[in-house]
């Protein structure tokens, strides 16, 4: 035989043992279920993952998904009990646990989606507008480090959470599984993902944040514009305290100086009186008629030594 045709018998052999296998058998993953359906009406549903087998042209296999998977819903604004219009966001973990349920109510994960936003909504809608919004945001009474006010919501409001955000949570999450176990879906998890006023109010939330910094602000500042003051003052005291202190030192120094001063005078004009008072009177000359015009007579005492022969003796002497 031609070892062409033998090979072209071989090739042909493999393809129709792959169309046949594609025809007769499927694989279902580790992550994935099966609901087989036989000319549209539903047959079994296969969740073990494996080789499996079916009829071909009569059954059709239908994959759907076995792992967790996600749901974010869009913000949507809802009043609370207090009549507050808040926008809250919500984000949830769902998985398809009955895929013929699924099939039947659904069919597609674009379709539970869109169901799952009625649901979680709903059930969202239903528990913030039964409670004050401070349930939803806080989880226990835990003192806040800083508090900003905004209009009607007073002090006592932020202290007693009766409540708090995840017993809120866990309300949504038990009242969105009931209706979404009709579809086939088991919710695992609905978690408020963030809460936020709308637009107007919040402009006036920053508004009065701002207020809050400035003012600490000017809080600080003028606790340092205090220590400042405080530390210019212990500083001129203590200045004022040191010159009065070394002004008190020099006087007495000075005191000293003059008295030794004098004590020395006293005692070297004292061997010659005569001298002493000529040259006391000289130096009272250089002091008092240094660029005077004043008219002195002669015979005037003042001028006794300038006009006397004794005077003239004791001047040369001086000099």
């Amino acid at each position: 035989m031609n070892p062409t045709k033998i090979a072209n018998y071989i090739l042909w052999g493999f393809i129709a043992l792959f169309v046949a296998f594609n025809l007769f058998c499927y694989t279902v993953k580790e992550t994935e279920q099966a609901v087989i359906t036989q000319f549209g009406k539903y047959k079994r549903v296969e969740k073990d993952a494996g080789l499996k087998f079916k009829i071909p042209f009569v059954e059709k296999v239908n994959m759907f998904e076995k792992r967790l998977l996600e749901w974010d819903g869009t913000p949507t604004q809802m009043p609370t009990v207090e009549k507050r219009y808040i926008n809250v966001d919500t984000f949830g973990r769902w998985r398809i646990v009955d895929p013929l349920e699924f099939m039947k109510t659904l069919r597609t994960e674009t379709a539970a989606q869109s169901r799952l936003d009625d649901i979680i909504n709903s059930a969202v809608r239903n528990r913030i507008s039964s409670n004050q919004l401070i349930e939803a945001v806080r989880n226990s009474n835990r003192e806040m480090s800083m508090m900003v006010e905004v209009k009607d919501i007073r002090e006592q409001d932020v202290s007693n959470i009766s409540m708090g955000r995840n017993a809120i949570e866990n309300k949504i999450l038990a009242e969105a599984k009931i209706s979404a176990k009709d579809f086939g879906i088991e919710l695992v998890d609905v978690l408020i993902k963030r809460i936020n006023y709308t637009e107007q109010v919040r402009e006036k939330v920053y508004e009065r944040m701002v207020e809050e910094r400035l003012r600490v602000a000017a809080e600080y500042r003028s606790e340092g514009e205090g220590e400042k003051m405080n530390i210019q003052g212990k500083i001129e005291n203590d200045t004022n305290r040191i010159i009065s202190e070394a002004y008190r030192e020099s006087q007495q120094i000075r005191g000293s100086a003059d008295s030794e001063a004098v004590k020395i005078y006293a005692e070297s004009y004292g061997l010659d009186p005569d001298f002493f008072a000529f040259y006391k009177t000289l130096e009272s000359y250089k002091e008092n008629l240094k660029g005077s015009n004043a008219v002195l007579s002669t015979d005037s005492e003042y001028l006794k030594y300038l006009s006397s022969s004794t005077g003239r003796q004791m001047q040369e002497t001086a000099e």
